[in-house]
């Protein structure tokens, strides 16, 4: 991705929830080199993600006890953190919409 937007919200994250850390710099890090042109290419990275609607894609971190929630432009290769927190926080959320 050429360009990923609310960075701050993930390190404001992992300073509150000092375990997620580690996962998200490297999520991070891999969003940011990788060139994903649809959602399938994001598929071959992680097996696990959740494709919805509004080119939203659901991201679990730390083997589900995070999510990440990103809005993904593909063809600017930009990409949005919408969401990212504990699995109950996420259930609380319409994470189409959010």
């Amino acid at each position: 991705m050429k360009r990923i937007v609310a960075k701050r919200t993930i390190r404001e994250f992992w300073e509150k929830h000092i375990d997620s850390k580690e996962y998200l710099q490297t999520w991070y890090q891999t969003a940011k080199a990788a060139e994903w042109k649809t959602p399938n290419d994001i598929k071959e990275f992680y097996a696990t993600i959740s494709i919805l609607k509004n080119s939203r894609v659901v991201f679990n971190i730390k083997g589900n006890d995070y999510r990440l929630v990103a809005k993904i432009n593909y063809s600017k290769q930009w990409l949005f953190i919408r969401f990212v927190g504990t699995h109950e926080e996420y259930d609380k959320i319409d994470a189409n919409t959010i």
